[in-house]
């Protein structure tokens, strides 16, 4: 059968959360003919294996830890059987199934043309996207953005390394592993780490140097890698892995290590990789358009998502500036208005500076700005400023104590009006405190700022307020 052949103004390659923002922009406030084509489920990775599950697991973990907190404030409860890691997991499929479907309808609200498929670019404004049935459609565009995003890397040196999992697995999984270990130092490997420890899972965190989180603040490091240890995770410092093999009960294998310790082999029911992701451009036909790609394999874009190609734009994790779920939103939005939106939109940009982030560990951490060491250097030592305070934060008056969590502050500010460029936070509520203060920074708050502000008592945010 020969191909059917669509035209429009904008097709969009990618369902995730920039691509569907940039076509529902595009199609449902400007007009313009949009075809969107996504081969999985569409929302992508936030949706399907990423945010939205991963933070209702950390809720689950949330409550394990709130159960056990309850007694130290007199509450007396028998658990009469252990988390039922099966229904629950079953129960999150059932909400991310019906994101799902609500997802497709905006679409179809916004009148844009949803394709399930797999596309291949034929030429800068041409793709052919192979359908489920097999049948093929060749779509001409004026304007095409490559927003497929990205997957988790499986290490490809390492024997064995196929019998571990990564981030998408984690989702997968039908039963609660009774032993597992978790490799990278990055933000999804803590996070993991953190829900399958407080779920009650033996977990075992491997790093490659001493502290995880390497990106953030030093503060951040060094309390929350001191606090998983304090918590009972195992932290494998210096590590490097040598082979995966099966181990000598059913579905539980050993892994052969080394560390800070020596060496060692480690009987595991799970290993899941968290060492990074890859762009999800391996058939997509980027040669054939003459798209160009960094060495990592992202597309290149610059901050207006221009590829070196005309009318070819990209977002997102597959060309990797920040790979976060609202950046690859604003992104789509921001092109679509420039695309689409008139004159009065010729300059329209996301600005990637001051982007807020929060890694869902245990506790909380959140990031606005510039680390002190990236500070130091990008303004001089002598312009530099850091308030910072340690402190129990009141949830935990009534534990034990080797029952209370750290939580830590920092504001790194620079110049005579100490404009705050840097704010790291951790503890209890860190993620829903950080938004408000994220608009603060954003609009240039000095310390005088903060300080104007009155406290309010009694709170752990109060303290970002009264710092000196």
């Amino acid at each position: 059968m020969a191909p059917i052949t669509k035209e429009c103004d904008y097709l969009v390659i990618g369902g995730g959360s920039g691509g569907l923002a940039s076509a529902r922009r595009a199609s449902g406030q400007y007009g313009a003919k949009t075809i969107a084509v996504e081969s999985n489920r569409l929302g992508g990775t936030c949706v399907n294996v990423g945010c939205v599950p991963k933070k209702v697991t950390w809720n689950a973990a949330a409550i394990a830890e709130s159960l056990k907190d309850a007694r130290a404030y007199g509450f007396s409860f028998k658990e009469t059987a252990p988390f039922d890691w099966t229904t629950f997991k079953h129960k999150r499929d059932a909400y991310v199934k019906r994101l799902n479907g609500i997802y497709e309808r905006n679409l179809s609200n916004d009148k844009v043309e949803y394709l399930h498929g797999r596309a291949h670019l034929l030429s800068k404004n041409e793709a052919e996207v192979v359908l489920d049935d097999g049948s093929k459609t060749i779509i001409r565009t004026k304007k095409m953005l490559l927003a497929t995003g990205g997957h988790p890397t499986i290490p490809q040196d390492i024997p064995g390394s196929e019998m571990g999992i990564t981030s998408d697995g984690f989702f997968d999984l039908e039963k609660q592993p009774k032993k597992v270990a978790v490799v990278g130092a990055g933000y999804i490997a803590v996070e993991m780490a953190g829900m399958f420890n407080a779920l009650g899972s033996e977990t075992h965190l491997f790093i490659r140097h001493e502290n995880f989180l390497r990106n953030f603040d030093p503060m951040i490091q060094e309390t929350i890698t001191k606090e998983y240890e304090r918590q009972g995770i195992h932290i494998h410092r210096n590590s490097s892995q040598s082979k995966l093999e099966k181990g000598d009960q059913d579905n539980w294998m050993k892994l052969h290590y080394k560390d800070s310790k020596g060496e060692g082999v480690l009987d595991i029911d799970c290993l899941l990789w968290a060492i990074g992701r890859s762009p999800e451009v391996e058939d997509l036909g980027l040669d054939k358009a003459g798209v160009k790609q960094n060495e990592k394999g992202q597309i290149i874009a610059d901050d207006y998502q221009n590829t070196n190609v005309d009318n070819i734009y990209s977002l997102g994790d597959v060309s990797g500036k920040v790979e976060l779920t609202p950046v690859a939103i604003a992104a789509g939005r921001k092109l679509s208005d420039r695309l689409f939106g008139g004159p009065q939109y010729q300059g329209s940009k996301l600005d990637y500076t001051n982007i807020p982030s929060v890694v869902f560990a245990h506790p909380e951490v959140g990031s606005i700005g510039l680390n002190e060491p990236d500070a130091r250097e990008q303004y001089g030592d002598e312009n530099i400023k850091v308030y910072k305070t340690n402190f129990t934060a009141m949830y935990y008056a009534m534990m034990e104590a080797e029952e209370k969590g750290p939580t830590s502050y920092k504001l790194i500010c620079t110049g005579k009006e100490e404009k705050v460029v840097g704010l790291h936070i951790l503890g209890i509520g860190s993620s829903e405190m950080l938004q408000g203060f994220g608009v603060a920074v954003k609009l240039g708050a000095t310390k005088k700022d903060f300080d104007n502000c009155v406290a309010i008592h009694p709170t752990s945010a109060e303290e970002l307020v009264t710092l000196k």
